[in-house]
């Protein structure tokens, strides 16, 4: 287990890696300090080769992340607060860049930020405490952790549109119909690691540069992303990954995959 403050690292079986967003006095409101936390952690495991997905939960048992803390942006100057805008960027950046499939395990409040942090993630398992809501109009601000770009990507402009306009709430059952989450249940921490599990038995290679070029070409043409494809599936190809996994499907055993080195 690897600790930073205010975010936990806990290492699972085959490189299945949990990421605990650990200020449970706070609600994991996500302090200047807590920003430099999650952008620390999220560059040791980009880094590290050996992990093959990443789960994110929370230390908490009603919350998963309240958003912003509110009660340190209050006494900032707007000088302060300009200053504190690059790290915060970063600690969302930390998420959403991670090369491999990331899953956020909400089973609490996801308010704002949270909200953004779940957002950031590959896939979102729900369970039945789960709330949700971008709230930031409400204040006087607008979502700055991703929001109105991920949301909109996720749901639609409309969907997006309604659930930033007015600020209201929604629980686990209406955010799987809107299509924010992808699974709804009993137990959102356990669903997740067992879907990162399933993740992990898969080639490192191969999961790694499917990422890669499905966020590649997300936003770009079909001929242009068609190109990032086949690019990553040389990268893919010509890998030792490839040559296992062809060899243990002759062989009808499990790969053992050489993955990264």
């Amino acid at each position: 287990m690897i600790e930073t403050p205010l975010i936990r690292i806990d290492r699972h079986d085959s490189g299945v890696v949990e990421v605990v967003l650990d200020r449970p006095e706070a609600m994991n409101a996500v302090s200047t300090q807590m920003a430099t936390a999650l952008t620390a952690a999220g560059a040791a495991l980009a880094d590290d080769t050996s992990v093959r997905a990443v789960v994110l939960t929370s230390s908490h048992d009603k919350a998963f992340c309240v958003g912003a803390d509110l009660k340190e942006r209050n006494g900032l100057t707007d000088e302060q607060l300009r200053a504190q805008r690059p790290g915060n960027r970063l600690a969302y950046r930390a998420l959403l860049d991670l090369p491999v499939p990331t899953i956020a395990a909400v089973d609490g409040y996801a308010m704002g930020g949270g909200c953004e942090l779940a957002l950031a993630c590959d896939l979102i398992v729900a369970g039945p405490r789960a709330l949700f809501a971008l709230p930031e109009v409400s204040v006087g601000v607008i979502p700055g952790g991703g929001g109105t770009q991920l949301m909109t990507r996720r749901i639609g402009w409309s969907r997006a549109a309604d659930l930033i306009f007015t600020a209201r709430r929604i629980g686990g059952e209406e955010a799987l119909r809107l299509g924010l989450v992808d699974r709804f249940v009993d137990d959102a921490k356990g669903e997740s690691l067992a879907l990162a599990s399933t993740i992990a038995e898969h080639s490192p290679v191969g999961v790694r540069n499917a990422k890669a070029a499905m966020r590649g070409g997300i936003e770009v043409g079909l001929d242009e992303g068609l190109d990032i494809e086949d690019a990553r599936w040389h990268d893919t190809a010509f890998s030792p990954d490839r040559a296992e996994g062809v060899r243990a499907f002759a062989e009808k055993r499990r790969p053992v995959w050489p993955g990264l080195g």
